[in-house]
């Protein structure tokens, strides 16, 4: 782990072309653990829904899942993860580019979920993108994500899949307070693996999951 703050270096660019190197191992790789998890939402959602998936990679599992029951929207920076995610989920609408620079309707999507891609993004940006979430959901509609356990300041790693990659996150403690002061009330707080299929020599870890609801009244 090194500190992320040189001045010089756009991280945003960094992540996004590392995952346009590693798109194809990191596809491939991440396919367990999801589906379980992202029952929370599935089993709520109605017919006619509209899910929308920030950092859908490759679609597998979570667009293809979402794809079985709802409208499925998906965004990713890279545009190798974006062209296997078109291929993989024909149905889904996907779009390459940063989170942070699209706009969806208001109240548009009965869904938002997030897996392992958050905390590529910039934590500075976390609150005005939970606002957002907030705006784009329906009144009672759910957004799940996995969010991280400590607070720690933007770093990178040299050997994320061959490639260099950034995270920065904030604590589950601050996380809950921020998802309340957007607006958001707590249904469910779980732990998630790491994603990865098991025949990957990958160490274990643990992340939280939470399932959240835009309040009705709010």
């Amino acid at each position: 782990m090194k500190p992320a703050g040189d001045p010089g270096t756009d991280y945003k660019t960094l992540v996004r072309e590392g995952y346009d190197r590693c798109a194809v191992d990191y596809a491939q790789a991440r396919r367990g653990e999801t589906e379980q998890a992202l029952a929370h939402v599935t089993l709520r959602l109605g017919s006619g829904a509209r899910a929308l998936d920030i950092g859908c990679g490759g679609g597998i599992p979570v667009a293809r899942e979402l794809a079985r029951v709802a409208t499925v929207t998906g965004v990713d920076i890279s545009d190798e993860m974006i062209t296997l995610a078109r291929q993989n989920v024909p149905t889904g609408t996907f779009i390459r580019g940063d989170i942070m620079a699209q706009d969806f309707p208001p109240a548009h999507f009965d869904a938002v979920v997030s897996f392992y891609a958050i905390f590529h993004l910039p934590r500075e940006e976390h609150e005005v993108l939970f606002r957002r979430i907030h705006r784009w959901l329906k009144p009672g509609g759910y957004l799940l994500a996995t969010l991280s356990a400590r607070n720690e300041p933007a770093y990178t790693e040299d050997d994320f899949h061959g490639v260099t990659m950034v995270w920065s996150n904030f604590s589950l403690d601050e996380y809950r307070g921020l998802l309340l002061e957007t607006g958001f009330e707590l249904l469910e707080v779980a732990d998630v693996g790491h994603g990865y299929d098991e025949v990957d020599d990958v160490p274990v870890e643990v992340h939280p999951i939470v399932l959240a609801r835009r309040r009705r009244w709010h």
